[in-house]
């Protein structure tokens, strides 16, 4: 998995500042082809949204009435919510306002907004054709000095903040496209993810009570003089309900944004419609669907209805959790506009002297974080696409809480499949595998001769196996692995951006905390355990391609596997695996090929492995508790040795 979602990071100082599109490699031309895939999604989140309203769950997401401030009944959240499904290569995307004719409308709408057109346009052409004359010069001159590529660096931040939300968020998307931005570029742009100017108060003031309808003082006790955060899209004030005395957060959007977000997005679509050629016979990129995949999540940010439902999703799917916390949303004062939700009292994640302080054991800490955004990757296929430092918290009861749901993707469960496959394939060493999961996941394009790639993956992979599986860390995979998109016509498609610098960002903050952080030396643990135990269908064909190999059962792979998945965070400490040894039995014992493959290598050669069976006993010595293991063998036991013997006299009669 980590070979296919962090191959293609990186940079090289001697490219231009762009060298392609956000895109992805061609993937995107079909914008329906994977719905079979995404329909069980879309079930599955208004099936949710609709038991959630119903029952008005106490823990308190939806504290008090619905999304519609109206508070017409619960069908009003699950209409306003789920009128529209937008579906791309195998992504689920809720979508209620981009289409590239609602744009073209929007903007076109009347002589006056014709003329704000124009005026934008002059306005971006100008800041740009002086920005890109600025490096005509330096290019005529041969000035390419890493002071000279830094201070123009800056000056292309400076200008995205300039221009505004579209353009910011724009700067912030390229920050992690190694495939688009050279490095320094790169580094300098990440600086727009936190460094954000606010709005003036007096405005956020009166957003705030033309969406709740009453004067502030009615409702807040208090509210914070200044913002304690500022993003592109709005900013967040700290504040006290007068009603109960909670204290809250209230995420404000950034006024007359809509309009202005709309002319841009025509504007990038307009000016990608002259490269569009040129992205296709090059980079095998259609310019234009890339820009619209990124107006797609940009809309979808501004729309805080879908930021509160984004939420609703994540608590629902973390219900019952004991290691995870998702703040409460006080639904009859949220728009699109305002979000009001529990403030949360915890030690920012980049802080490790504050969370030793509260009582929280880091190691621990860590490893409930990483398991947390494992889960969303590889079982809900709904991951938080943005969890840098101020978005994650440590609770002083050790529980990671997460806040700011408005970047989210969704991957269908093809997708999720794919990326498991990715594990598969890398503990088989199967390189051609690991090259057919870049199509499939649309890194290369559909058709890509993938013979020299394979040879390529082999190196890469083979240098960091010889570090072992738990010496390196995520970063170091993606240093690898980023010689490839260079050497190779991978483009990252937009949710696997997401997905990189989700990981990215989740192992800086782990190394925040514990410099010798090894991001798979949990990762590991949990696939290991997830093949094991789950009884998914697809995940037990996957272990079924773990342990066997040319039909020939690896009992050394199932060794490997039983050891990852009992290593512990802490060197030298082993997590307890009788739950798992017990949960893999019942897998393996009530699954009827697994159960065929498991007689077959105990049997191979026409006689009982007990050596490899001993051997394994040996190597979980010190993992399991005897008592929990014994009572399962004695239920289960007896039809499991039954099976075994006949099975091996069927064998031995038959030669």
């Amino acid at each position: 998995m980590a070979a296919i979602t962090a191959g293609v990071l990186g940079g090289v100082s001697h490219r231009s500042p762009c060298v392609g599109t956000l895109g992805s490699q061609g993937k995107c031309n079909s914008r329906v082809g994977a719905a079979v895939h995404g329909v069980r999604l879309f079930s599955k989140r208004v099936t949710r949204a609709k038991s959630r309203v119903s029952t008005g769950r106490a823990r308190g997401v939806v504290t008090r009435g619905t999304l519609d401030v109206r508070r017409n009944g619960s069908q009003a959240l699950v209409k306003d919510g789920f009128d529209d499904l937008e579906m791309q290569n195998g992504l689920c995307v809720l979508n209620q306002k981009y289409s590239p004719e609602l744009i073209r409308e929007k903007v076109l709408s009347s002589p006056g907004e014709v003329v704000n057109l124009m005026g934008r346009g002059v306005q971006v052409g100008l800041e740009f054709g002086v920005y890109f004359g600025k490096l005509l010069l330096d290019s005529a001159l041969s000035d390419d000095s890493s002071e000279k590529v830094k201070e123009r660096a800056g000056e292309l931040r400076g200008l995205l903040t300039r221009l505004g939300p579209s353009y910011i968020k724009a700067g912030q998307v390229l920050a992690n496209r190694p495939d688009v931005l050279r490095a320094d570029y790169m580094n300098e742009l990440v600086i727009l993810q936190d460094d954000v100017p606010a709005f003036p108060n007096e405005e956020a003031m009166s957003i705030i009570e033309q969406s709740v309808g009453q004067p502030i003082g009615e409702i807040f006790s208090s509210v914070s003089e200044k913002p304690v955060a500022a993003a592109s899209l709005g900013q967040v004030y700290r504040a006290t309900l007068r009603s109960t005395g909670e204290d809250v957060a209230i995420k404000v959007q950034r006024p007359n944004i809509e309009p202005v977000i709309y002319r841009d997005l025509f504007l990038f679509r307009f000016f990608a419609g002259f490269i569009n050629g040129w992205a296709i016979k090059q980079l095998g990129t259609n310019a234009q669907l890339v820009l619209d995949e990124f107006a797609i999540k940009l809309l979808e940010e501004l729309d805080y209805k879908q930021e509160a439902r984004n939420q609703m999703d994540f608590y629902e799917n973390y219900r019952g959790d004991p290691y995870v916390y998702i703040p409460k949303l006080f639904t009859e004062y949220c728009s699109n506009r305002v979000l009001v939700m529990e403030w949360v009292n915890g030690v920012r994640c980049t802080d490790p002297q504050g969370i030793v302080e509260a009582g929280i054991d880091v190691e621990e800490f860590i490893r409930v974080g990483v398991v947390g955004g494992l889960r969303q990757l590889l079982e809900f296929g709904l991951f938080h696409g943005d969890p840098h430092p101020g978005n994650l918290f440590a609770m002083r009861d050790g529980r990671i809480a997460y806040i700011d749901f408005g970047n989210v993707a969704q991957l269908s469960n093809r997708n999720k499949q794919i990326l498991i496959d990715a594990v598969v394939h890398a503990v088989n060493e199967d390189y051609v595998g690991m090259a057919g999961d870049f199509i499939n996941l649309g890194f290369l394009a559909p058709g890509t001769e993938v013979g020299p790639i394979v040879p390529a993956l082999e190196t890469i992979w083979s240098d960091c196996r010889d570090q072992s599986m738990v010496n390196f860390n995520f970063r170091t995979v993606t240093d690898q692995f980023n010689k490839l998109v260079y050497r190779f016509p991978i483009r990252i498609p937009e949710r696997y951006a997401l997905v990189i610098r989700s990981l990215l960002t989740q192992e800086g903050i782990c190394m925040t905390m514990d410099p010798d952080f090894k991001f798979l030396e949990v990762a590991y643990p949990y696939v290991a355990k997830r093949l094991l135990t789950d009884d998914d269908p697809i995940l037990r064909e996957r272990l079924i391609q773990v342990l066997f190999q040319d039909g020939v059962f690896q009992w050394n792979r199932l060794e490997t596997l039983l050891e990852l998945a009992s290593e512990a965070p802490s060197k030298g400490r082993k997590l307890d695996l009788s739950d798992t040894i017990v949960d893999g039995a019942k897998v393996m014992l009530t699954d009827g090929a697994l159960r065929t493959a498991l007689l077959d290598a105990l049997t191979q050669d026409n006689r009982l492995h007990l050596d490899e069976i001993t051997r394994l006993a040996t190597r979980l010595q010190g993992t399991v508790e005897p008592r929990v293991v014994v009572d399962s063998a004695l239920r289960q036991g007896p039809a499991f040795a039954r099976s075994m013997l006949l099975q091996w006299s069927q064998r031995v009669m038959a030669s």
